[in-house]
């Protein structure tokens, strides 16, 4: 009987298990052994030719403007999502009137769909924008933003934002909960001001947060693809990884080329999460 109960808690396990490996685990492999032939995607025969698709990436412009677009906007996504979620939690970890409310509203965007979101400031900036320019004569409004190539990609990086930031805000905020009352009490009598609790106490306590942040707006960033798609399509320069991939491999039925991409941004997204973590584990507090 006690053998019995011992192996209960594999069998609570393993459904999660092999749905992992079904469901993740094997399109990866799967993914991964396409990357090395011509497949078209339609085909039962899959012709090895070995690293030609990773060798014939770095001669590919549109592969090339991808990558440069798709870096820009992770690095402004990483930053801003890091700055802008750590100053709000700041703000909502007060004692403040209504802060329960604040707190959902800014939690809110993180429920919606991003297809669903960018769908909508569509027509904001080609509509509403332009509309609100000619109404108050100010000729910088007047103009849909999504029409040149600066102003779509401030309008994506901003729907992003709007909708990213939400989820570092509750991490930071409960990481900022989790620090231990004791030792900003303690650090308090001292005499130390709030901006020395923050950076010597709070902040090393919310490097792991912190790392999570980062990986997330990290992925977000370079595998950005709803957003872009309702907004530009990839037009005026604005094409990342993830819609030069879908486009190779939907429309131009290159399913070979286009899991090298992904295969490359996998490995990518590893190593980057990897440095990281290694980085912020050096400085972060031990409980």
């Amino acid at each position: 009987m006690k053998l019995a109960n011992k192996y209960w808690k594999y069998a609570f396990v393993l459904p999660m298990v092999v749905l992992y490996l079904i469901f993740f685990m094997y399109p990866l492999v799967q993914g991964i052994i396409v990357s090395f032939t011509s497949w078209d995607g339609l085909s039962s025969v899959k012709h090895f030719i070995g690293l030609k698709n990773y060798m014939n990436l770095f001669s590919d412009n549109d592969f090339v403007k991808s990558i440069s677009f798709t870096l820009e906007l992770t690095i402004v996504l990483i930053v801003i999502e890091i700055v802008v979620g750590l100053v709000i939690a700041v703000l909502l970890e007060r004692k403040i009137k209504f802060n329960s409310f604040f707190r959902t509203a800014y939690f809110f965007p993180a429920v919606l769909s991003g297809m669903t979101v960018s769908l909508i400031f569509s027509q904001i900036f080609q509509y509403g924008i332009p509309e609100v320019g000619n109404g108050l004569n100010i000729a910088a409004l007047k103009l849909n933003p999504l029409s040149n190539h600066t102003g779509a990609f401030i309008a994506i990086a901003f729907v992003m934002l709007w909708q990213g930031v939400a989820l570092p805000i509750l991490l930071f905020l409960a990481g900022l909960m989790s620090v231990p009352k004791d030792i900003i009490e303690a650090a308090s009598v001292d005499g130390a001001t709030s901006k020395q609790i923050f950076f010597k106490i709070k902040l090393p306590f919310l490097l792991p947060t912190l790392s999570i942040v980062f990986i997330l707006a990290l992925k977000a960033g370079l595998l950005a693809f709803d957003q872009i798609v309702a907004l530009t399509y990839g037009s005026v320069d604005t094409q990342s990884i993830g819609l030069l991939l879908y486009n190779d491999a939907v429309s131009s039925f290159r399913f070979g080329y286009a899991n090298s991409m992904g295969t490359l941004l996998f490995i990518v997204i590893i190593i980057l999460s990897l440095i990281q973590i290694k980085v912020s584990s050096r400085y972060e507090v031990r409980q």
